[in-house]
């Protein structure tokens, strides 16, 4: 009998170590957060296109918060300070405020529908579409392309796009 519960309780602890337990269900809500690097790469103000890095360099730092709700759906709050260079010269020229809805789909793609509101007095709205390109155990890094479309203060509306660089955590 004692022989028996020897045998068992080996057995049981030696291969207890190749088991594998089911991966936990994503439970939601979800808070996730992440930093980034925006290059513009350009905008059209209808018939003139400026490039980034022509005249001038910008680039922002958007920071942000995702509340996600479920694999498919969530709410992101976005701050983005842009410093501009011209000459030597470089300063913050423009805060941007960016709330919006996460759409999300199978293989770590999601479009972000963002309203826009600059400090530079333009508004709008930016649809950005974004890819998971790599997963750690602790941070997720991605890219996105941002495409802003902008009003008001009395410039004609513009069109543009980016390229996006970032980190979960």
């Amino acid at each position: 009998m004692l022989l028996r519960l020897y045998w068992t309780v080996l057995f049981v602890f030696l291969f207890s170590f190749s088991l594998f337990a089911q991966q936990p269900a994503n439970t939601y809500p979800r808070t996730v957060g992440y930093l980034s690097i925006v290059h513009p790469i350009f905008s059209i103000y209808q018939s003139e296109t400026v490039y980034n890095f022509k005249n001038d360099y910008t680039v922002g730092f958007p920071v942000g918060i995702n509340i996600l709700k479920s694999d498919k759906i969530g709410f992101s709050f976005e701050i983005t300070p842009f410093i501009k260079s011209i000459n030597g010269n470089s300063s913050v020229s423009n805060l941007l405020f960016h709330p919006g809805i996460i759409l999300r789909f199978p293989k770590n793609f999601s479009i972000n529908n963002r309203l826009a509101f600059e400090t530079s007095g333009r508004y709008g709205y930016t649809a950005v579409f974004s890819k998971v390109v790599a997963k750690t155990k602790m941070n997720n890094f991605f890219v996105a392309v941002p495409v802003p479309f902008r009003f008001g203060n009395n410039k004609s509306m513009s069109v543009g796009a980016g390229i996006q660089l970032g980190i979960t955590f």
